[in-house]
């Protein structure tokens, strides 16, 4: 809610804006007075964020009062005489509303000091998955897997084997919905039945792929020979 302030020497241009205030949904009108000097006590000793102040005014005009508002609210300034719509905008009002005012423009300028007061939110970085929740034989169990444990995965008819250093996992999923959650940066499809990690890969004897534990392997399809070997082109060093 934007609490606001209208200054004006003219009762009945006051009478005006408080009735658009009434109807503008996101305005709550703190205070108004025909005294430019009362509008600055109102604004030191409450709260205020939106300014709406008349140019010409007897004691003190808007243009002096505005520098006296810097930093403290928003202005809107409002006057008959369009010529001083430049040395308002110099002065960093946030808009200028030239008499008679309608409702539709008043509006207008309400939506920009309610644009200006929205908090600027930063855009919430999440770091990136390094795991899945599978479901395993166990009704109703899930079973969080990190990226990192994964060596291979092996396709079934209707679950896949998910092979860690320490255990198997079956879990009822086709290879290739595992292969679309796992990422391709890691893992890679060199088998119609096999994913494997490609940081778990100790050797490659023919066909066979082989794992850091020596203990298991993988074959090498035809179909993804090229695929795979393109990948492992990128780690090879030395001639």
């Amino acid at each position: 809610m934007i609490k606001c302030l209208i200054v004006d020497d003219e009762q009945g241009a006051i009478d005006i804006l408080q009735q658009f205030v009434q109807k503008t949904p996101f305005l709550e009108l703190a205070a108004s007075t025909t005294n430019p000097v009362e509008a600055l006590r109102i604004v030191a000793t409450q709260p205020v964020d939106l300014v709406f102040l008349d140019i010409h005014m007897p004691q003190l005009s808007g243009l002096d009062v505005m520098p006296l508002l810097t930093g403290k609210c928003q202005v809107i300034l409002t006057t008959a005489y369009s010529e001083f719509a430049l040395k308002g905008f110099e002065l960093e009002a946030l808009d200028y509303l030239l008499k008679p005012i309608a409702f539709e423009r008043f509006l207008k300028a309400a939506q920009k000091a309610l644009k200006a007061q929205a908090p600027v939110t930063q855009p919430v970085t999440l770091p990136p998955d390094n795991y899945i929740f599978v479901k395993t034989e166990s009704k109703g169990k899930m079973r969080k897997v990190a990226f990192e444990e994964i060596v291979y995965v092996e396709g079934l008819k209707n679950y896949v084997s998910i092979y860690t250093e320490q255990e198997r996992i079956i879990t009822l999923l086709n290879i290739k919905d595992l292969q679309d959650r796992l990422p391709a940066t890691q893992f890679m499809r060199v088998h119609k039945s096999y994913i494997v990690s490609l940081p778990k890969i100790k050797a490659l004897d023919g066909n066979q792929i082989l794992f850091q534990d020596g203990k298991a392997s993988a074959p090498l399809g035809d179909t993804y020979r090229r695929g795979f070997f393109e990948a492992l082109q990128r780690h090879v060093v030395g001639g």
